[in-house]
């Protein structure tokens, strides 16, 4: 069994990793987003603080996220172990976060950074766009499909772009990861823990640099 967070900024390929991670490996991925959904219509007491906390427009709070991920810490069975996605973001959710896995006696065994050139992660995301029947990933100058306007497997014309994959949208996620979350990455390597892989290069290369700084576990 394995803990892990996976570190770096939007488009850096943490979703596509963990994906596979769980697929490959029986881990559970923890997304603080899927967890509030969950638990609002859970009717637990979590999780209606959870509903009253989001109905009034207010932001949960570090507290309840915490609580959330201990509840499927200490009452879930991941043979493969965790993911933890989208939490921490800051040096203050770092510090709760070990502290909770000190309490419940589960280790945190890796931190993984992906990293990037923020210029070519841009090229990467500002390039981006999927078919609109089926969802297969295309890219202007990476992955074109073979007949333009026209997906390679379904075959479908409808072709469709994020709302958040421009240049501006990206400057304010990056700006957001840069002033919150990078910090983690010091705070991890001085702990020990930190580890880093190449997020730019091919997806079954950065599975592979995955693999053995989990394997050296």
């Amino acid at each position: 069994m394995t803990n892990i967070i996976l570190l770096g900024p939007p488009g850096a390929g943490k979703g596509t990793q963990a994906k596979r991670l769980v697929d490959e490996r029986g881990m559970v991925q923890l997304s603080t987003g899927d967890m509030l959904r969950e638990a609002r219509t859970s009717g637990t007491d979590m999780g209606r603080k959870v509903a009253a906390v989001m109905d009034a427009g207010h932001l949960v709070t570090d507290d309840i996220v915490v609580g959330l991920i201990e509840e499927k810490l200490t009452t879930g069975a991941a043979a493969g172990g965790y993911i933890f996605d989208g939490f921490p973001r800051t040096l203050k959710q770092a510090d709760a976060l070990g502290a909770l896995m000190a309490r419940i006696g589960q280790p945190l065994d890796a931190v993984i950074e992906l990293r990037v050139d923020d210029e070519a992660l841009k090229q990467r995301i500002v390039g981006r766009y999927t078919c609109g029947t089926c969802g297969a990933v295309y890219h202007d100058t990476n992955h074109p499909p073979k007949v333009s306007g026209t997906c390679d497997s379904c075959g479908g014309t409808t072709m469709k772009r994020r709302a958040d994959d421009t240049e501006e949208a990206l400057r304010t996620r990056m700006l957001a990861y840069y002033r919150d979350t990078s910090p983690l990455i010091g705070y991890y390597y001085a702990k020990g823990q930190l580890s880093t892989v190449d997020g730019l290069a091919e997806m079954d290369a950065v599975a592979v640099a995955l693999a053995k700084v989990l394997d050296a576990k």
